[in-house]
């Protein structure tokens, strides 16, 4: 079995400081069912890879394996030498346990650092076929390829057979794609090699961390890595929904942690500047019915809900417990909830606002149909590798008439005091862009969607750095 993980980020042979194994040697790790072989077929500064190839004993693994059954061969006679499974995960955990858990101790800096990474598995079983594979990882922003085998090339009759070779392309640091074929592989095989008990939930858990809560496919997930045992996936999901709940997804963290952004903008007013410019475009667009993208507590949809204009208002937003502070924050639920508050009537709250959990990387219908989107101070909160994503469910698939999108001016953070130097204004952004960037990014998009885009400051600008927040407004005819 033969894992091959390619690092396209200058310089690429950082990939050998962050798995702990020298490019220059050929290392061998013993395993209780074989052997673990790393090796590097190419390393340059543009281009590194490194091998992780698994000889497997199947004597040794059918050691202490008691089960009866019609098939007395079958734990020494299996495809287990030759395709990606449990045995992987495991070695993973052996051999690059460092980097698995996101550690680089000769260079610390490396170990969040987004990279350019390409994961082949030479054959990985995938019992649910391609869209199985596709549905585990496309909403984790992976790019994935994938080349069935027949079962037999000599006999076509026979049809197809549940392997693949398979290419992940991701932008994410090496330990978070380690991660994910940790708990996705023996997923896609629905198979394990070792027993599992109550252990197997605390390591999906402490593996699941930061994504697994906020995953479509959840519930499958958690069903086939703890082998379909019902109490334990009921534990396991129990627990996965009350992290969700506690904001512990990276999505919900921008909203447990959102204080601290206007702690370091408070001195201009930003937030209520950055309010009144967005609605001020929404109007001037003529818009009636507005999508607001990642609505958070709801504090646009509270602007937009005291402007009679707007006669359809939309709040979309990945995180429940966010969305159950914005029906509070907006009298939707409580028992006053038929009395006028904060200037807007009951009955324009009810037939006027409506609030969805959804989220901005996959195609949603309820999303399509709208005059304009507001998308504000979210997108720097996406992994880079979702972008693409994210472009096409709002540009293309839900493709309002306007678009507007604000995110921090990063050359302007120089004058908040209170902001170390070459930190981000919040610690979920992925990035900050500069002016150029931000511009270079959007007159990509409106090309290729069709839009037409102009830029707009807000807040108070600086003859040096710009201003803090920049504005594009998409149009199309």
């Amino acid at each position: 079995m033969l894992l091959t993980i390619t690092n396209l980020a200058e310089p690429a042979t950082d990939l050998g400081f962050l798995l702990h194994k020298h490019p220059d040697k050929v290392q061998g790790v013993e395993l209780s069912f074989g052997k673990a072989h790393v090796f590097y077929p190419e390393a340059s500064d543009e281009r590194c890879t490194a091998a992780l190839l698994l000889e497997v004993d199947t004597v040794a693994l059918a050691r202490g394996h008691h089960e009866g059954g019609d098939a007395p061969l079958e734990p020494y006679v299996n495809d287990r030498p030759y395709v990606a499974s449990s045995l992987l995960s495991v070695a993973l955990s052996r051999v690059f346990g460092t980097a698995l858990h996101g550690r680089c101790e000769k260079r610390p800096e490396l170990a969040n650092r987004p990279l350019s990474l390409v994961a082949r598995l030479s054959v990985l079983p995938c019992r649910g076929g391609e869209s199985l594979l596709r549905q585990l990882f496309e909403p984790l922003g992976y790019g994935v390829q994938a080349t069935r085998h027949a079962l037999d090339p000599r006999f076509p009759d026979w049809g197809a057979s549940p392997y693949f070779t398979v290419e992940l392309r991701t932008g994410r640091p090496l330990h978070e794609l380690l991660t994910h074929l940790y708990v996705l592989v023996p997923v896609l095989d629905d198979d394990k090699h070792y027993f599992v008990g109550d252990d197997e939930v605390a390591k999906l858990l402490a593996k699941g961390e930061g994504w697994l809560a906020a995953h479509p496919e959840r519930e499958l997930i958690t069903s086939r890595y703890l082998k379909h045992q019902r109490y334990l996936a009921r534990r396991a999901l129990a627990q996965l929904v009350q992290l969700e709940d506690e904001g512990a997804d990276p999505d919900c963290e921008a909203e447990i942690h959102a204080s601290e952004e206007e702690r370091v903008e408070e001195k201009v007013s930003l937030a209520d500047q950055r309010m009144g410019t967005v609605i001020a475009a929404l109007k001037d667009a003529g818009a009636c019915s507005v999508l607001d993208l990642g609505c958070g507590e709801g504090r646009l949809l509270r602007g937009l809900l005291k402007e009679k204009s707007f006669t359809r208002i939309v709040g979309l937003d990945v995180s429940h417990q966010a969305l159950k502070r914005a029906a509070e924050r907006l009298h939707l639920t409580d028992a006053t909830s038929d009395l006028p508050a904060q200037g807007v009537s009951a009955r324009r709250r009810r037939e006027h606002l409506t609030l969805l959990h959804g989220s901005l990387s996959y195609r949603d219908k309820r999303m399509e149909g709208f005059d304009a989107a507001a998308v504000v101070e979210v997108v720097e909160h996406l992994d880079p590798d979702r972008l693409l994503a994210f472009e096409r469910v709002l540009f293309e698939c839900a493709r309002p008439r306007t678009v507007v999108l604000t995110t921090p001016n990063v050359e302007y953070n120089v004058n908040f005091p209170d902001l170390p130097a070459g930190r981000l204004r919040h610690r979920d952004h992925r990035f900050e862009w500069t002016r150029a960037e931000f511009q270079s990014w959007a007159n990509a998009v409106a090309t290729r969607f069709g839009y037409a885009v102009s830029f707009l400051p807000v807040g108070p600008v600086d003859p040096q750095v710009g201003a803090p927040t920049q504005m594009g407004i998409f149009h199309h005819d």
